[in-house]
């Protein structure tokens, strides 16, 4: 039983840590109206995130110009796992930036939330689960991928 509440315990310590630390912006590129945000720290819920965007927006904007919209408004952004760092490509599934000096230019690809605004579709929010968008009345409306 005492085991039971020492991994319990732990686990809810390690929680709260992961839910209260600060995201950290390790670096932005830029490449052709996207942007690429790399971050830890993330928020661990698609709901989460999406609140992490929307209360931070106008900071980034402040600080570091993003998002960058084209002549139609529109724009991309995508939050991306920094995880080990830059590392060299491994010739498959990187991504990787021109404006890093190389060999160590590349990320693993693990996009963690994906903002997008389009002249038609709107203020649209990309995660794991499916698209969120946001209503007129202030609600979440998720359609699954297809």
């Amino acid at each position: 039983m005492f085991s039971i509440i020492i991994t319990l315990s732990a686990f809810l310590y390690y929680r709260i840590m992961i839910d209260t630390a600060p995201v950290a912006i390790i670096a932005i590129h830029n490449n052709n109206g996207f942007s690429s945000v790399l971050v830890r720290n993330f928020p661990y819920s698609d709901k989460k995130r999406i609140k992490w965007w929307l209360d931070h927006k106008q900071y980034l904007k402040e600080n570091y110009g993003i998002p960058q919209s084209d002549t139609q408004g529109s724009f991309t952004v995508i939050f991306w796992d920094f995880g080990d760092g830059y590392k060299e490509t491994d010739g498959y599934d990187s991504l990787c930036f021109r404006d890093v000096v190389l060999p160590k230019n590349c990320i693993d690809k693990n996009a963690l939330l994906s903002v997008k605004n389009g002249k038609n579709s709107g203020l649209e929010f990309w995660v794991d689960s499916g698209i969120y968008r946001i209503t007129q009345d202030g609600y979440y409306k998720m359609r699954k991928y297809q």
